[in-house]
């Protein structure tokens, strides 16, 4: 049996550390999945590994990419799903650790298959999307498949003010004529591990702590030098994230620099909240506390196998 140690919760709750530690207790690979972690211009405000840390133990998916590439949830999928194979010919257990939901869940539980979408068609919704807003997205998807429209309104709100995954969902049923929903769930994806699933989590005042406390060694490390130098490149998509747009808001003097930190702050703490609602999703992760000793999570896991 190949098992999956996969590692989640919010930012800066120590799941790298927890991820080195059964690393090493089990002499395997770790699988980083956290899509801000693959952009090799990203180092500081991203929080990746040092290099003490990527010495204790074998990471993929670090720094792999640039800002440039086109890097989409599927190509992860793919891509790791490989690397995970590989890595269990040698091994019975390999680590996955990381804040990015969408991407836990793309390896446990694969994507829905949908058909190629005519390039002029994504061309044209984006065109749309700038000149008419959000609206113009959540109207058409409103028209086009009023199912899934319901569901995302009532089940999760705050994906109809997300412009990437609403384009998707319009481009797909402009691209096929049929909606979106109606390609949802059509197969079973199946994986060839057991996924063993451990959550690390904390009172929200410590969680809060603690990300103050990163963004500001991140500030002391050199963020500010760091996104100046990304700043030219500020509308790639892989740049819209916490602790870059906020120091953008400042360069081009939305912000004054001491509103901007208390901006990555907030919107940091914000995204912390966000990554606990979904992670709690899944009623298969075993919760630890954060200060948990490291052995009881390794009999916990010797439990289940």
């Amino acid at each position: 049996m190949k098992y999956l140690i996969t590692i989640v919760g919010p930012t800066a709750i120590g799941k790298t550390a927890l991820s080195i530690k059964l690393a090493n207790h089990y002499n395997c690979d770790i699988i980083s999945c956290d899509s801000r972690q693959f952009f090799k211009e990203m180092t500081i405000g991203t929080a990746v590994p040092n290099s003490e840390e990527l010495a204790s133990a074998t990471h993929h998916f670090i720094q792999n990419k640039s800002i440039f590439d086109q890097y989409t949830v599927g190509d992860f999928e793919k891509e790791a799903l490989l690397k995970i194979e590989e890595l269990f010919q040698t091994n019975d257990y390999v680590i996955l650790v990381g804040g990015s939901g969408l991407y836990v869940d793309a390896i446990l539980k694969g994507f829905d298959e949908f058909p190629a979408i005519d390039a002029n068609i994504r061309e044209n919704v984006n065109l749309n999307y700038e000149n008419l807003g959000i609206e113009y997205l959540q109207k058409q998807l409103e028209t086009l498949d009023p199912i899934y429209f319901q569901k995302i309104t009532s089940e999760n709100p705050q994906t109809l003010q997300n412009p990437q995954r609403m384009m998707r969902f319009v481009e797909v049923c402009l691209g096929t004529g049929k909606p979106y929903s109606s390609f949802l769930n059509q197969k079973k994806n199946n994986r060839n591990f057991t996924p063993i699933l451990i959550g690390l989590e904390a009172d929200r005042k410590v969680i809060y702590e603690r990300i103050n406390q990163r963004v500001d060694i991140m500030l002391n490390e050199g963020l500010l030098a760091e996104a100046k130098i990304l700043y030219p490149n500020k509308e790639l998509n892989a740049l819209q994230t916490v602790g870059y747009r906020e120091l953008f808001s400042y360069f081009d003097g939305e912000f004054t620099l001491p509103f901007a930190i208390e901006e990555i702050k907030k919107n940091t703490r914000r995204f912390s909240k966000r990554q606990l609602t979904w992670f709690k999703r899944n009623e298969s992760t075993k919760w630890f506390d954060y200060l948990t000793n490291r052995n009881d999570i390794i009999k916990h896991i010797s439990t289940l196998h």
